[in-house]
């Protein structure tokens, strides 16, 4: 085996998910995952911290809604600001749907992986709330938006991945963003 393998990290992701979907999280081994991918344990460590980060291990997600959220333009109002940010999360999602439906059947299984999930959740609405108050809007408003979006973003991403649901990510996320307009929409006691 050489030094340098290419996508590395993608081989490894992939061939995790085959082996949690096939064996199931805690049966599987980061040996096992390495030599699926045709790589060391030492390369697996290089790139994930432990067999749970696999599945969890880009920023990338975090990255593009917050660099949307912070590069949308002044004008937009916090809502408008997470709704670009939705948009670019969605893009990211396009043709992946058949993996994210795998690798959430594998999460769904697992009540770690589902905790670890609500923490990379909770993580990404903490950093998507710090965008926003950059961008000059007041607490509370900053928090309740971000906690409003990620919401909106669980619930869409669930729908998205419901066999039924045949329309791409930014469409299903749109939709559940104008329901929470509407519903937020009512004012105080309404």
């Amino acid at each position: 085996m050489g030094r340098w393998e290419p996508n590395a990290r993608g081989r490894l992701a992939e061939a995790a998910l085959e082996l949690y979907s096939e064996r199931g999280f805690e049966q599987t081994t980061v040996a096992e995952i390495a030599g699926r991918a045709g790589l060391t344990e030492r390369t697996y460590f290089r790139h994930y911290a432990d067999k749970r980060e696999v599945l969890f291990g880009g920023i990338e997600l975090q990255d593009l809604l917050v660099g949307a959220a912070a590069g949308a333009p002044e004008s937009l109002t916090p809502i408008g600001v997470l709704a670009v940010g939705l948009d670019a999360v969605s893009e990211m999602f396009e043709g992946r749907r058949a993996y994210a439906r795998k690798r959430q059947a594998v999460i769904t299984a697992n009540a770690e992986l589902r905790e670890r999930e609500l923490i990379k959740l909770a993580s990404l609405s903490a950093a998507l709330a710090g965008t926003l108050r950059r961008r000059g809007v007041p607490e509370p408003a900053a928090s309740l938006t971000a906690e409003a979006g990620i919401a909106v973003f669980k619930v869409g991403f669930e729908r998205w991945l419901e066999d039924s649901e045949e329309r791409g990510m930014a469409p299903v996320m749109r939709e559940l963003l104008d329901e929470l307009k509407a519903v937020a929409g009512g004012g105080p006691g309404s």
